[in-house]
């Protein structure tokens, strides 16, 4: 599953990402890369304990939990705090698979998330660089992804993966993942897929006896499969 998060910030919201991340220290990519995926990155990124990483994550965080379409999509159990990548001219990450398990510094006892689905939050407007497209490979072929500044992309974490160079300008992005309460993918698409349509037969009926009956359906379905 691939979902579009439109407008998850505002534009006021990325400028004041870009304005704190232009006045911190950047270090190698590889601080938070798997074995394998070490040798594939090429990038710059934030430390994950920087006070302003921390800071700028929670604002992220807030926004995830006002978001319907995030929401519905994810089912989040745990989300891990986000990071922030850069990548500039000449820069890459080749193809990779995130690692399935991650663990949250800075807690006394780790807090381990597990990866089901991944995200990129894009910080960079399209207009402002070239290449750096996100590429997902999946069942149904690849799917490159190059979104607006305040847009989300969320897909699944067993998904290969790799950006493309930046070949002009940089691009800035969030990034992290998210551990969802129903662990099954399938069945997480379905319920995802169940709720758009309980949600527009809304709009169209009202709680009509059949829309009811279809929301008692899908929270029996999330009875059924989620891990809470």
């Amino acid at each position: 599953m691939l979902v579009h998060v439109p407008n998850l910030l505002s534009g006021e919201q990325v400028a004041h990402i870009r304005g704190v991340l232009s006045g911190t220290d950047w270090v190698d990519g590889k601080v938070t890369a798997g074995s394998q995926s070490a040798s594939a990155k090429r990038n710059l990124q934030v430390p994950e304990n920087a006070p302003a990483a921390r800071a700028l994550g929670d604002m992220i965080l807030t926004a995830l939990g006002q978001n319907e379409r995030f929401t519905s999509s994810a089912l989040a159990m745990r989300v891990f705090p986000p990071l922030f990548n850069r990548y500039d001219q000449g820069m890459n990450f080749g193809a990779h698979i995130d690692n399935a398990i991650r663990f949250v510094k800075g807690a006394n006892t780790p807090i381990r998330v597990r990866t089901d689905m991944s995200a990129t939050l894009f910080l960079t407007d399209p207009a402002d660089y070239d290449g750096g497209e996100l590429v997902i490979e999946d069942t149904f072929g690849n799917h490159s992804v190059k979104l607006p500044a305040g847009d989300l992309v969320v897909y699944s974490a067993t998904s290969k993966h790799h950006v493309t160079p930046v070949t002009r300008g940089s691009r800035w992005s969030s990034f992290f993942w998210i551990q969802s309460m129903i662990r099954d993918e399938a069945a997480r698409t379905m319920l995802f897929q169940l709720d758009n349509t309980i949600q527009s037969l809304r709009k169209q009926v009202g709680d009509s006896d059949e829309v009811v009956s279809l929301t008692g359906l899908y929270h029996n379905l999330v009875r059924r499969w989620a891990d809470a």
